[in-house]
């Protein structure tokens, strides 16, 4: 199963290779893939280890004495390993697997909600949060009759830092907000938010579902409480998800459900729960994709993020550039510290008829709410078009992406 790519250089079109959806047509023409911000594509290396895992590996994990059972613990726990330095946590055990990002936030929002949160307290989120991060705060807030407090934004789609200092107070007992926002691709003062919150006493969980893949994350440097991410935003395979937390709040928190695995000793009478992580990895995990996903962690770190950061930045502003110069397009999003999305409208047109358009001509985009309905309740728009970039798109990418734009535009307008 071992095939790691090491590149001296930043080589976008050998990267490229790497990814064999790439290569594919649609609706004859060549696929111009930006809707990364929703899955990104699976290198080769990824792909081969799904393969080598179901044909050589294929066993339970952290049950079996047999060989199978073994060799398939053993890598399913090199992902933990690698996920360590990967966002510089302080232990492995700190490392906790799930589905994805929201179920690694409905995780927190349960078990530390239960333990930490009673009437009257409060939790503050944002004004551009995905709804993984709005939902389970509201639910927690409502069973445990919390208050819900949310920052607004500016025009460009900028956190309120004034108003997120006058929210928080001795009640808080939580700040859930997104690293990078996936609508506007804003790049919140995550570390000045953190100091702010642990000032007052409250932890801190970051959604860092759009982050992780785009720039260097140290959780000991942020002093962040919780981070949570997908593997599948980040070249990884579906289905398996990270959540970190530090130490001392996991140890605090009870488990999220029971079942296998989750315990150290069960009797009818009394059941004690297993040490950290597996105290929070009841059941059969998703076997395959947590091996495969230390996969798409070699792939990123062989590319390295500070390469992809420049690489992607260089094609936001290009796109931003390109976009602007057609009359009538609007980016929604555009805070002075961005990631590669960008947003946007074309008077006279609805987000999911340019989106219609770009497909015809082999170009993937997202359009809608992107699972942000208060944010764009707040702009009071229905939707935006969303082109969102990785390290394997190029500026003829975002060329086709354009005059696809321009066509679209002069069509429906």
């Amino acid at each position: 199963m071992e095939r790691t790519v090491v590149l001296e250089r930043f080589d976008v079109d050998r990267i490229r290779k790497d990814f064999p959806i790439l290569s594919r047509e649609v609706n004859g023409k060549p696929l111009v893939y930006l809707d990364n911000g929703a899955t990104t594509q699976k290198p080769q290396q990824v792909i081969d280890a799904v393969v080598g895992y179901y044909s050589l590996l294929n066993s339970n994990v952290h049950r079996g004495v047999h060989h199978l059972s073994q060799l398939a613990t053993d890598a399913y726990e090199v992902t933990r390993r690698k996920l360590k330095p990967f966002i510089n946590a302080a232990h492995e055990h700190e490392i906790i697997f799930t589905k994805g990002t929201t179920e690694s936030i409905n995780l927190v929002a349960s078990c530390y909600g239960r333990a930490f949160v009673n009437a009257g307290d409060e939790i503050i989120i944002s004004a551009m949060e995905h709804h993984s991060n709005i939902v389970p705060w509201q639910m927690l807030c409502e069973d445990r009759g919390a208050v819900l407090n949310v920052v607004p934004i500016n025009n460009a789609g900028e956190l309120d830092m004034e108003t997120y200092c006058s929210l928080l107070n001795e009640r808080t007992r939580m700040v859930a907000i997104t690293y990078v926002s996936n609508s506007l691709g804003t790049i919140n003062p995550v570390k000045e938010i953190i100091d702010l919150a642990h000032a007052h006493g409250a932890p801190v969980l970051l959604d860092a579902a759009q982050a992780v893949q785009h720039v260097p994350v140290d959780v000991q440097a942020l002093d962040v409480d919780f981070l949570a991410f997908s593997g599948h935003k980040m070249y990884g395979p579906t289905g398996v998800g990270v959540l970190y937390g530090k130490e001392k709040w996991l140890n605090a928190m009870p488990p999220f459900q029971g079942g296998g695995e989750m315990i150290k000793d069960v009797t009818f009478a009394k059941t004690t729960y297993n040490e950290l992580p597996f105290k929070f990895e009841a059941g059969t995990p998703n076997i395959e994709a947590g091996i495969c996903l230390a996969y798409a962690i070699d792939y990123i770190n062989a590319v390295g993020l500070d390469n992809i950061a420049q690489h992607e930045q260089a094609l936001l502003e290009y796109a931003t550039q390109q976009l602007l110069q057609i009359p009538g397009l609007r980016i929604i999003g555009t805070a002075g510290d961005k990631s590669s999305v960008i947003s946007f409208l074309v008077d006279g047109t609805h987000p999911y008829d340019v989106g219609l358009i770009l497909d015809k001509l082999g170009v993937a985009v997202r359009t809608g709410h992107h699972c942000t309905q208060p944010l764009m309740d707040w702009y009071g728009i229905p939707g935006t078009v969303r082109a969102s970039i990785a390290m394997y798109n190029t500026k003829e990418d975002i060329d086709i992406l354009t005059a696809g734009v321009q066509k679209a535009a002069a069509m429906l307008g």
